[in-house]
């Protein structure tokens, strides 16, 4: 704890940060609320978005061997063209927020690719677009965790620190206030007895 000046103006100082803290710690707790349900709700988004990607994990193994056919290159048609993401702010956290991904046009022939290509490149695409959004997802919730972090940081010093330590100080100055009125009203009284006595000696 800092040292403070036991003076009327340090009182004064006192109490206007303790009504400053007070004001901002309801908006400090509600923005901890706020964050601490919207990282709940991003965590059974990243659970669903994660369930179709492991569903449409599960599709692709059923015949992912027959891509074992050399004549089959699947890679230049399922590589992402751009990641389309925007911008949100929740809480006072800019988070990004997944929009789509684009690919290349596939162009194949029809007649000497396999009668599954067609498929297998949709279910592909649909698989790293499934990927990508779960890492922008978790990406979210760690944006998310870190202000939320801070915002704790924050909570705890106003709540353990600055509110106890303001009422402190205003104690304390209070009290030697007190104090220095009442020795003041001790030596006026003393000084006037004082006075008294030496005018009922001069009479």
């Amino acid at each position: 704890m800092s040292k403070i000046k036991l003076t009327k103006g340090e009182l004064k100082k006192q109490r206007d940060s303790l009504k400053q803290f007070r004001r901002y710690l309801p908006t400090l707790q509600l923005k901890k609320q706020q964050l601490q349900m919207k990282i709940l709700e991003t965590r059974r988004e990243l659970q669903k978005v994660q369930a179709k990607l492991n569903d449409t994990e599960d599709s692709i193994k059923l015949w992912v061997g027959l891509l074992a056919d050399e004549s089959v290159n699947l890679q230049d048609w399922i590589a992402p063209e751009d990641v389309i993401t925007d911008s949100m702010n929740i809480a006072g956290a800019n988070v990004p927020v997944f929009k789509e991904v684009t690919f290349k046009k596939a162009e194949y022939d029809l007649y000497l690719t396999p009668f599954w290509t067609d498929q297998a490149v949709e279910q592909m695409k649909s698989f790293v677009a499934l990927k990508i959004e779960c890492e922008i997802i978790k990406k979210q919730i760690q944006l998310l965790e870190k202000e939320l972090r801070v915002t704790t940081q924050r909570v705890n010093l106003f709540e353990k620190i600055k509110i106890p330590e303001g009422l402190e100080n205003i104690r304390k100055i209070r009290i030697y206030l007190g104090d220095q009125q009442a020795n003041a009203v001790g030596v006026s009284k003393v000084a006037k007895k004082k006075v008294e006595i030496k005018a009922a000696m001069a009479a």
